[in-house]
């Protein structure tokens, strides 16, 4: 297959190597002036990975949609509706995209394929989610994910064509539950970094079992399958995001309660926002999430916030 990847950050760029390697014609595109764009094509090299000659590398939009089959966008979550005009001014007939992102729009509560829907709605549309970092799949580490959308026919052919020995794809059925799933385990992440900055991991037990219970309850009030929290989207991607060296959100709260600045990528910050936003639109109470935001936001502290939902009022399980 002719496949696109529209974004040349870490996770873009490992998805180009990773299609590269098991077989298909791969074109990495990205922004002339970005630094990670132009790392790229200078030197073929990243921090993780060595990109043989067989990938194309180019800043021209136009070449890069005109040569796909498949359009895979690995942008930030809130920056996929100022982009997708862009992508409008071209004939997508017959072509299909792929998120592999995880957000929800901050100011509206959308899922990233309802805002590719306003846009593209022509355009057959799935979401590529799941556990793993790069770091470690450019280590040979393998890991599964899941492959999501509306249309059942997608699902089937993009896993024929994306699996391989290094990542195992499952089906996705429940696309409202994946997609809300996959961006509410950053935030659960960014609790767990919290957690490791107050010397409290042993505490992540209980936010592992009440997130997941949380965001269910979340996915069943939107129409979702309450079960898929309990799937690859979320608590399957648990260890990747609460413990990992590598989880942006979990180093993201564990230095902002050090004090610390962290200057990368936490798409977990502008989804909190989202989450609490849902939670209040369809009546469900996010207590993790609404904490999460009010340490964000600067209205408690960590300490104060976390000790309140884990160590001082009764709770019931579930």
């Amino acid at each position: 297959m002719n496949i696109t990847i529209l974004g040349c950050g870490r996770w873009g760029s490992f998805i180009g190597w990773y299609l590269d390697k098991i077989g298909h014609q791969v074109t990495i595109w990205g922004l002339s002036d970005a630094p990670q764009f132009i790392e790229l094509r200078e030197t073929r090299r990243n921090n993780m990975l060595t990109f043989r000659e067989s990938i194309r590398i180019t800043d021209d939009l136009s070449e890069a949609v005109s040569s796909a089959d498949i359009m895979i966008i690995s942008i930030s979550a809130q920056a996929l509706r100022s982009f997708l005009p862009r992508l409008q001014a071209f004939d997508l007939s017959g072509k299909k995209i792929v998120l592999c992102m995880k957000g929800i729009e901050v100011h509206t509560g959308k899922r990233l394929t309802e805002i590719v829907e306003e846009f593209l709605p022509e355009v057959p549309t799935a979401v590529w989610v799941g556990p793993g970092h790069p770091q470690d799949f450019s280590r040979g580490i393998p890991n599964c994910m899941v492959l999501d959308s509306r249309h059942e026919d997608l699902r089937y052919f993009l896993i024929q064509q994306f699996s391989s020995e290094l990542i195992r794809f499952y089906v996705g059925n429940d696309l409202i539950g994946t997609e809300i799933g996959a961006a509410a385990k950053n935030t659960i992440g960014i609790a767990a970094g919290m957690l490791d900055g107050l010397n409290l991991s042993s505490l992540k037990g209980a936010l592992m079992s009440r997130g997941t219970r949380e965001i269910a309850r979340l996915i069943k009030a939107m129409g979702g399958n309450e079960l898929s929290a309990y799937g690859l989207c979320h608590l399957g991607d648990y260890e990747a995001t609460l413990f990992s060296q590598y989880s942006h959100n979990r180093r993201f709260g564990e230095m902002l309660v050090k004090g610390e600045q962290f200057n990368l990528l936490a798409e977990g910050v502008d989804t909190t926002k989202a989450l609490v936003y849902l939670g209040e639109k369809y009546h469900v109470d996010l207590p993790i999430c609404k904490t999460v935001k009010q340490v964000i936001d600067g209205e408690i502290t960590a300490k104060r916030g976390l000790s309140d939902l884990f160590l001082r009022s009764i709770k019931t399980e579930f």
